[in-house]
Parts: structure tokens; C-alpha cells; sequence
């Protein structure tokens, strides 16, 4: 006999590695570089509000925020720097919010997002939470690089844009710009550069 009761809705997704991500519990077992990269090179910054014939995506500011991170600690080991490529990492499943969206969906975005980074980490050798004093200077490289997006491809002047994410060093954005690529290329790069940063850490 029926009982009437509904299946709870599903909260697991297929990933093209073939891998199925629970995302109210996800294990470092089923995270691949090749899933995240190729999301994240698909995933539009800014809501897709930007200048160019491509998308500027998650994977390629998650490639300047590394650059910028490098600048701001140039001694830093190469798993910061890999933490700092994967900072968005969670964003391959879950898309990347603007912060207005994401103050409106409240605290659970953040355990999602939290729930996410940690089996990420775990998954490429990092802790499951970084440290405080690491993370500010990510959150720093991650702002600096909203900066110069948000100047040179998302329409804002230099003191609109520094009002909100504050006026960067010179130093730091000397000689880089905004790269826009094919998101294969970008996924291609991405992939490489956490390979890279991974045989570092062995």
C-alpha cells in the first residue's frame, strides 16, 4: 500500500568525469580537476555583464587571483597558491552568485559553499580549511582582481570600482590585463596550472 510520501528531491549531480557529487554531502572521492576546470571555464563572472566576445569566466580570474596572490607573497608555498587557484573552486557546481544574490539567499549558500571548499581541499592535499591569516590575503588578491574586471570589462570607473573593492596597489596589477579566451583554452590553462602546483607539492 502507498503511503503517499514523496522522494526527497534530488541533490546529487552527474559530472562528465562520471563521478556523482552528493552536495549536501560531498566526499573528496568524487572531485576531479577536470570536472572543476571545465565548469568553472563555463561559469560566467559578473552574470555574463562584461565586455568581449567571450564570457569572462571563473576559471580565468581564478588564474589572475593566483597571479595576484603570487605578487602579494611572492615566498608563499605552492599549496597556498593552489588553494588560492581553488578559491572559487565550489563555483563548478553551484555557479558563481554576484554578492547582491547571495545576501538574498541567506546562510545556507554559505554552509553549501563551505561543505564544498572543504572537500576540495581535501581532495588535493590541502586542510580542509585554510588558514585565517592565508585566506585574507586570497580574499586581498581576490578583490584587487574584481578591481581590474570590473574597470576594464564590467563598466565601472576607477573610483566606482574602488569605492566598492578599494583601490589596489599599482604594484600589483603592474603589466597584467584582463584576459579574454575560447573556455577551452581557459579550461586547458587552469587544468595546467593546478597540475603544475600540485607536482610542487611532492
Amino acid at each position: 500500500m502507498a503511503t503517499g510520501r514523496k522522494a526527497p528531491p534530488r541533490a546529487w549531480q552527474r559530472m562528465l568525469s562520471g563521478r556523482r557529487l552528493d552536495l549536501l554531502d560531498p566526499t573528496p572521492v568524487d572531485i576531479e580537476v577536470e570536472d572543476i576546470a571545465h565548469g568553472l571555464a563555463f561559469v560566467a563572472r559578473w552574470n555574463g555583464q562584461t565586455k568581449g566576445d567571450f564570457a569572462y569566466s571563473v576559471a580565468e580570474h581564478s588564474l589572475l587571483v593566483e597571479t595576484l596572490y603570487g605578487r602579494i607573497d611572492p615566498k608563499a608555498a605552492p599549496k597556498w597558491r593552489l588553494a588560492a587557484l581553488l578559491h572559487d573552486a565550489p563555483e563548478y557546481v553551484i555557479g558563481d552568485m554576484i554578492s547582491p544574490v547571495k545576501s538574498a539567499v541567506g546562510p545556507d549558500y554559505s554552509a553549501l559553499d563551505d561543505r564544498l571548499t572543504a572537500a576540495i581541499h581535501i581532495r588535493f592535499g590541502l586542510p580542509a580549511a585554510i588558514p585565517t591569516a592565508i585566506k585574507k590575503q586570497i580574499k586581498k588578491a581576490d578583490k584587487v582582481s574584481a578591481w581590474m574586471e570590473a574597470t576594464q570589462i564590467a563598466g565601472f570607473s576607477e573610483d566606482e570600482a574602488s569605492k566598492f573593492f578599494g583601490k589596489p596597489d599599482r604594484s600589483l596589477t603592474e603589466g597584467l590585463t584582463i584576459v579574454l579566451r575560447p573556455p577551452l583554452e581557459t579550461r586547458t590553462s587552469f587544468t595546467a596550472r593546478h597540475d603544475a602546483l600540485l607536482a610542487q607539492m611532492t
